[in-house]
């Protein structure tokens, strides 16, 4: 499954340069060349700088939480966010400026966090998911009693049917 979706990295980033090299051309008709190539190069600067401050600030979360004996999940994923945004800056592109610029917005990098720490739960255990981002409060569903389950591989004891329920941020 994942060969699968790494055969499409060389044609979707081909796909991107051109892209990126169309946006770059329109801009500098409308703008004038300079105008779009300074855009370029300062978005690029902006983005190089914000990258020792966005792992830096990543790094003092994570090790706040550490020592504060708090699950680290939640500053690791902001921090990922936050890297990932400050990346996408650094590259030269106006395409992935605007998208990196989107990251680093707080409503866009929190639903880009509950992203990453939904699909990072999904790819582990459970018990490594409670140990990144804390304790999860479950929803049993009560009713008719459903024929017992085979637990997953790797795990003991019996299946409870229920739903994850995300505590509320205020």
């Amino acid at each position: 499954m994942r060969r699968l979706r790494l055969r499409y990295v060389p044609p979707a980033l081909l796909l991107l340069a051109v892209l990126e090299l169309i946006v770059f051309v329109l801009v500098g008709r409308a703008v004038g060349f300079g105008a779009a190539l300074l855009l370029v190069f300062g978005v690029t600067l902006l983005g190089l700088a914000l990258l020792r401050r966005e792992g830096m600030r990543a790094w003092r979360g994570f090790r706040a939480a550490a020592e504060s004996g708090q699950p680290p999940g939640r500053q690791v994923t902001d921090g990922l966010v936050g890297l990932a945004g400050a990346l996408l800056l650094a590259l030269p592109g106006l395409i992935t400026g605007a998208v990196g610029l989107l990251l680093l917005v707080p409503p866009v990098r929190r639903v880009a966090r509950a992203g990453t720490q939904r699909a990072t739960e999904r790819r582990v255990s459970s018990m490594v998911a409670g140990d990144l981002f804390g304790p999860r409060r479950v929803r049993v569903h009560r009713g008719a009693p459903q024929p017992p389950q085979q637990p997953p591989a790797g795990e003991s004891g019996p299946v409870v049917e229920g739903e994850i329920i995300e505590p509320r941020r205020p």
